[in-house]
């Protein structure tokens, strides 16, 4: 009975545990509908979820044989390897983020770190579960941790830094803005999923890509956030307000009048993203101020602010 119980905690719990981390993987992917055609989230590291899988394998047949030291080195190795291959993973996300931006923290060191419980998963397993010598576990420790770093590198250990016109460094205040700026798309999007309505959830769809359009373009030139950081706050924030609003009253009582107005204010944002996406194409945001007054009247018109 003891042996059943400690075969099903080897294998049960490695596995439930990356059965949720790919059904995590799978939401993610699901959340990400609205990248463009043919760009999907990478699939880098995943090689590491299946490599050790012979060692779990050899920790089941050491289980068997009654073999107690085999069997602790493979399934303390497999272990491991798990824990190191999703910190990989994590790594290689951030590490995606960090190079599509032009302004950024320097990420997490989570790379590094999954690249080194591989490494000592490696040595573990080499000298407890195949039965090698230390110094030879310990050689295919640091083979491992070479093979990870050529196949996938390091972490950035710099920041990429913003300094405005003053000179003054405003990476931390750029970075933040357009954090808060990606949270208030994302509100909307989980709002309208609470939305019943075909055209006006393809409004909320258009606008949620117009606004990421826009903040790719301040990425690109941050020198356009201080100009269009009220624009970023009063329209992501009243889109993001009217939406979740309606989405609740929605949901509840039928009213032809509040869809009419949650139309026209959904229409007036999407023609005003679609303005300001091509101002900040031309370099061109003078009259933003004023867009912005319109706007800002008409919602509170509305009732929204």
């Amino acid at each position: 009975m003891g042996r059943f119980l400690l075969l099903a905690g080897i294998i049960i719990i490695p596995i439930t545990a990356l059965f949720l981390f790919i059904k995590g993987m799978i939401q993610t992917m699901a959340e990400r509908y609205r990248l463009p055609a043919g760009q999907f989230p990478s699939t880098k590291g995943f090689l590491m979820f299946l490599l050790p899988l012979p060692v779990l394998v050899a920790a089941i047949v050491a289980l068997g044989r009654g073999q107690l030291g085999p069997l602790i080195g493979d399934a303390a190795g497999y272990s491991l390897f798990l824990a190191g291959a999703l910190l990989l993973r994590r790594g290689l996300l951030s590490a995606g983020d960090y190079d599509r931006r032009r302004v950024a923290k320097a990420p997490w060191p989570l790379k590094t770190l999954g690249s080194s419980l591989i490494a000592v998963a490696t040595g573990i397993t080499a000298w407890l579960g195949a039965g090698h010598h230390p110094a030879i576990g310990g050689a295919f420790g640091l083979a491992a941790l070479l093979g990870c770093y050529l196949s996938y590198g390091f972490d950035a250990r710099t920041a990429k830094r913003f300094t405005d016109r003053d000179g003054i460094d405003s990476t931390e205040q750029v970075v933040q803005a357009l954090e808060q700026a990606e949270r208030t798309i994302a509100a909307i999007e989980q709002a309208s999923h609470d939305i019943r309505n075909a055209e006006l959830n393809a409004r909320l769809r258009r606008i949620a890509q117009l606004a990421r359009d826009i903040l790719k373009l301040l990425e690109e030139d941050p020198r356009d956030l201080r100009r269009a950081r009220k624009f970023l706050n009063v329209y992501l924030d009243g889109a993001q307000k009217v939406t979740e609003g309606y989405a609740k009253t929605h949901s509840r009582v039928a009213a032809p009048e509040l869809d009419d107005n949650f139309r026209r204010v959904l229409m007036t944002i999407e023609e005003v993203f679609q303005e300001q996406q091509q101002k900040l194409l031309e370099a061109d945001i003078t009259d933003l101020d004023i867009q912005i007054e319109v706007l800002t009247t008409q919602l509170k018109r509305e009732g929204v602010i």
